[in-house]
């Protein structure tokens, strides 16, 4: 099978927690699956870019904007390639750009346009992990884009649809989709399956588990998704 597996920023918050993403790899590995892994920045990152670019003006140039938070990703993608490398495993980590990632030219909320895939099909092909740096891409015009909010799940979902994956999983800090907040109601019921419409109602009443334009592009591509913790081995939701 090959899986794309999509870790958000407190699954890669510091060292340790990379370390962890690291070994869940190896063992996906181990049952004899092809992986490529999408990352978001470590937890913070964004936010600490964003004030950096503040300090200076209240409204930076967008486009500069996109090329400061690019970055964040392409941190966490090379950590954790090293960290893989470093256990034994192949790993190569690309920026949006080499993952092949086509979006418009609209700055800070970019839309993915088209995704070739080749590069990546070359190094799974040369028995390597693939990680990519999540939520963003480059502009027809060649310039780095950046997807918005929740624009790691996006990446994740468009590259699992061009990929053809048997499988995509987004790991969060909660092991799947509930009833109700869990954090809120003690009773609140996990649920093994869901579809892509009640998973949109549940986004559009605000469940912070996936992101609206993730799942709409999961239901358009035909992915398999799925939601679970970056810290149980619990089962998740498929959506």
């Amino acid at each position: 099978m090959l899986i794309v597996q999509k870790f958000g920023g407190t699954s890669v918050g510091d060292l340790e927690r990379i370390q962890n993403v690291a070994n869940r790899v190896s063992k996906t590995l181990q049952e004899g699956h092809q992986v490529v892994v999408v990352v978001s920045a470590m937890s913070g990152e964004t936010n600490k870019l964003i004030a950096y670019a503040e300090h200076y003006t209240p409204s930076p140039e967008r486009s500069e904007v996109d090329m400061l938070l690019s970055s964040g990703e392409r941190v966490t993608a090379a950590l954790l390639s090293i960290a893989l490398n470093a256990m034994g495993h192949k790993a190569a980590s690309m920026s949006g750009r080499r993952a092949g990632i086509v979006t418009d030219n609209v700055h800070t909320k970019a839309r993915i346009e088209s995704i070739d895939p080749s590069a990546m099909h070359a190094e799974l092909a040369a028995g390597k992990v693939v990680v990519v740096a999540g939520f963003q891409g480059v502009s027809e015009s060649g310039q780095v884009t950046t997807l918005g909010r929740g624009g790691s799940d996006l990446s994740a979902v468009a590259l699992a649809g061009a990929l053809e994956a048997d499988l995509c999983e987004i790991y969060t800090d909660v092991d799947g989709i509930y009833t109700t907040d869990p954090r809120i109601e003690p009773k609140a019921r996990k649920m093994d399956k869901i579809s892509y419409d009640e998973m949109l109602e549940l986004a559009s009443l605000g469940a912070k588990v996936l992101q609206n334009r993730s799942v709409e592009l999961a239901k358009k591509l035909n992915v398999n998704l799925v939601t679970r913790s970056s810290f149980s081995d619990a089962e998740g939701t498929l959506i």
